[in-house]
């Protein structure tokens, strides 16, 4: 099964541009299908990344980067004290209530369509990873939200097919199954 974006579909580049991270949040939920808990917490390779760590920071991410865009802080404060808390579940964080929050965090189409133009922009807050006095458009709000969401994806396949060598196209396919 090739996941694919078709901006005819969607219409224009309003539509085009959150079309991609939604397909590449695709990657990430095909690797959750059939993991316990205590999978989804464990780290299975040299890395610090999970699969539950995963969800959540993507969650956290999107989430943080359309309330900056709406000039609103973010519902998790990060700093380089807590960034690292990101990536993990702690005991009453479950898989299932980090998707719940996706969804819910998952408003970049909303929010690209009701901006009255991509190349509005917005400040970034200071803090270390963001370069001073710096703005950005909706454009490459979209762009960055691609690129991240893409690179985890990528991360959560290698992390779901280390212990079984399972691809998240194979829990996927045997979730729908059953």
């Amino acid at each position: 099964m090739v996941a694919h974006v078709r901006a005819e579909e969607r219409g224009d580049e309003r539509g085009a541009l959150p079309a991609f991270p939604e397909e590449q949040r695709g990657g990430i939920r095909r690797a959750l299908p059939g993991l316990t808990e205590e999978r989804a917490r464990s780290r299975p390779s040299a890395s610090e990344l999970s699969l539950g760590g995963l969800l959540k920071h993507v969650a956290e991410v999107e989430q943080g980067w359309i309330a900056r865009a709406r000039q609103e802080p973010p519902a998790v404060a990060r700093d380089e004290s807590n960034r690292h808390e990101s990536f993990r579940l702690p005991g009453d964080e479950t898989v299932a209530s980090q998707l719940e929050h996706w969804e819910k965090a998952a408003g970049t189409e909303a929010y690209v369509r009701s901006a009255p133009s991509l190349d509005d922009t917005f400040p970034l807050p200071d803090a270390p990873w963001f370069p001073p006095d710096e703005r950005v458009s909706v454009r490459r709000l979209c762009l960055h939200l691609i690129r991240e969401t893409a690179r985890h994806a990528g991360h959560a396949g290698i992390v779901r097919e280390s212990p079984d060598g399972k691809t998240g196209f194979e829990p996927a396919a045997l979730e729908r199954a059953g």
